[in-house]
């Protein structure tokens, strides 16, 4: 399924002018159709929610009450709303009841980025998977499986075949096997960068090389080192979303 054939519906809450007009321009722009439902009281956002929602975003300057009551509202619809608490940087949430918390934008470039990236929570992420074993293909594939987010994934066993996947279809992620035959892991980076993508890539390795996470960082990577889990993968993809964190309780 592509991204054309679908539209989400969005309940912003927040008693701030700017914030709705922030949302309402990254909306009008982004690849996605997606409805933006202007709240600015707790019983609109309720009432916004029981009427269907597929993210609910809270500014986290309303009242923990009346945050609570939306999340309420939010649970008990058959289908819950992934919800986003909208929180200044120093502010602490805890115990955290959203799903997730991410950082107030406070520029439009900054809301239009979380917009794109929040709707990835509900829409799948193309995930292109490049390792010379099959055998390991499969591990990421069940990993990406068992975390809260949807994928479409693709593979490829070498870095050259993977450029010619990505020439071929954009896709949002790339987890890449470090040691392969041809273009390892951070030339097929390379190539990536040249060729300009724009996708979040993550370098996958057993290799006892401490130095070799600092050199993927420096290439604006992620690096993954073998063997993880679902939860090392998620705090990965919590970053590629726009997010701060995830709620351990809602996985």
């Amino acid at each position: 399924m592509t991204d054309e054939l679908l539209s989400l519906r969005a309940i912003l809450l927040s008693a701030v002018q700017n914030d709705h007009e922030m949302f309402r321009q990254a909306a009008s722009t982004a690849r996605v159709p997606i409805e933006i439902v202007e709240c600015k009281s707790v019983a609109a956002a309720c009432q916004g929610i029981s009427n269907g929602a597929d993210l609910v975003f809270i500014d986290g300057g309303i009242a923990g009450v009346a945050t609570a009551q939306v999340v309420a509202t939010a649970r008990a619809q058959p289908k819950s709303p992934f919800l986003v608490l909208l929180a200044a940087p120093d502010l602490a949430v805890a115990p955290l009841t959203t799903d997730a918390v991410a950082a107030k934008p406070v520029r439009p470039e900054e809301v239009r980025r979380l917009v794109e990236r929040s709707m990835r929570v509900r829409i799948a992420s193309r995930v292109l998977v490049v390792d010379d074993s099959s055998t390991m293909r499969s591990i990421v594939r069940k990993i990406l499986g068992a975390t809260r987010f949807p994928f479409d994934v693709s593979e490829a066993a070498e870095g050259a075949a993977a450029l010619k996947l990505a020439r071929e279809r954009e896709f949002d992620i790339v987890f890449l096997d470090y040691n392969m035959p041809g273009f390892n892991g951070l030339e097929t980076l390379a190539e990536f960068k040249r060729e300009k993508r724009r996708m979040t890539v993550v370098v996958m390795s057993s290799a006892q090389d401490a130095s070799l996470a600092e050199r993927v960082r420096l290439q604006g990577a992620a690096f993954l080192k073998k063997p993880f889990f679902p939860a090392d993968l998620e705090a990965v993809l919590t970053r590629h979303y726009g997010l701060t964190a995830l709620n351990p309780e809602r996985g």
